[in-house]
């Protein structure tokens, strides 16, 4: 049974969250001098002077809308980052606690446990489809095992993490369960944000950086109950979004149509880099993706790392991970980059 009261940092439940000049004004004025802002203006233009909402009320009413959920379930960070650091310190108290993780996947969340001295256990994906051993997780859930993160669709690897293996998860374990979907909006599988009401463990993490194509604006969203968004909203800074980001993303809602045939061109490209890749010579495998990226394995990657690098093109070696030993990731390109990075790899030389 989840209760979490009792999975939350005793100090955090204690603190009193920063009350910042927007939070204690209410009604309507037409002179602010109460937050110790610049009043002649701004360098930058427009109203950059004024702090912006700490709340993000417009903006998190409009994705609301778009999700389905309620504003008061939403939570955004500076990019999902953010929100994977406040979750570990909203649930993990350092040098006690730990978190659960599934490797190869992606690196913050271990980045982020070290920085908030959380201990890190891992299962591994299985070797064959990047599935995970369900049994196996259960067993090695422990009394100090705060959160579980589970990145799907995966990164590195780009397949979604099969649904019943994640119920039979959120079902066995008393903490908090992370479904990290920063790439859900290319895959075929529904969204977890619509079974939040059947699992109060439940957060799911998205993003405007990939999809949106948004990534320098920084701007991550965290989907759970009220109760855990109000937690998140008690320790995060007070003006962590900032208003330009605010305005742009607002703009960027109202282009729906547009996001969609971006997603359609970029799956179609995808296919078509599936479909070549692995003619070539030098390509062992191209594993399935439901991302905007491929994982590639190659006879050598750091020789073909190094090859692409003299043409031009970077790729992404992540041999260093464990389970894609010789595997390149790859981000779709446009039409003349995937052509380019074709080409490429058709002429590396070969070196039996």
């Amino acid at each position: 049974m989840f209760n979490l009261e009792s999975i939350v940092r005793p100090n955090v439940l204690k603190m009193k969250p920063y009350s910042s000049a927007r939070d204690e004004f209410k009604g309507t004025a037409t002179v602010f001098i109460d937050a110790n802002e610049n009043n002649l203006g701004s360098l930058a233009g427009k109203n950059y002077n004024r702090y912006p909402d700490p709340h993000q009320r417009k903006l998190k009413e409009r994705i609301a809308e778009i999700k389905s959920v309620l504003p008061n379930q939403i939570f955004l960070g500076n990019g999902s980052d953010e929100a994977i650091d406040l979750l570990l310190r909203l649930f993990c108290r350092p040098g006690q606690d730990a978190l659960l993780s599934f490797p190869p996947t992606y690196g913050m969340y271990e980045v982020s446990a070290n920085l908030n001295e959380v201990r890190i256990d891992e299962v591994q994906l299985t070797a064959d489809d990047f599935q995970i051993p369900v049994e196996k997780v259960l067993q090695n859930i422990k009394p100090e095992t705060k959160i579980i993160f589970i990145c799907s669709p995966n990164n590195p690897t780009g397949n979604s993490i099969n649904a019943k293996s994640i119920e039979a998860v959120l079902r066995g374990f008393e903490g908090v369960v992370v479904i990290d979907e920063a790439y859900i909006d290319f895959a075929e599988s529904p969204s977890w944000t619509n079974r939040l009401k059947e699992f109060p463990n439940l957060v799911v993490l998205q993003t405007f950086s990939k999809a949106w194509g948004m990534a320098g604006l920084r701007l991550g969203l965290a989907f759970a109950s009220v109760e855990i968004i109000s937690l998140l909203d008690k320790i995060k800074p007070p003006y962590n979004i900032n208003e330009s980001t605010q305005e742009l993303a607002l703009a960027a809602l109202e282009k729906s149509e547009e996001l969609k045939f971006m997603i359609e061109e970029i799956l179609q490209e995808r296919e078509l880099l599936t479909k070549a890749l692995p003619t070539l010579y030098a390509v062992i495998e191209v594993y399935p993706s439901d991302a905007n990226f491929i994982l590639v394995k190659v006879k050598d990657a750091q020789e073909m790392y190094n090859y692409l690098l003299e043409k031009g093109i970077v790729v992404r070696n992540r041999s260093s991970v464990p389970g894609c030993q010789n595997c390149l990731r790859i981000s779709v390109g446009t039409l003349e980059e995937n052509q380019q990075l074709i080409q490429a790899m058709t002429n590396f030389p070969i070196q039996d």
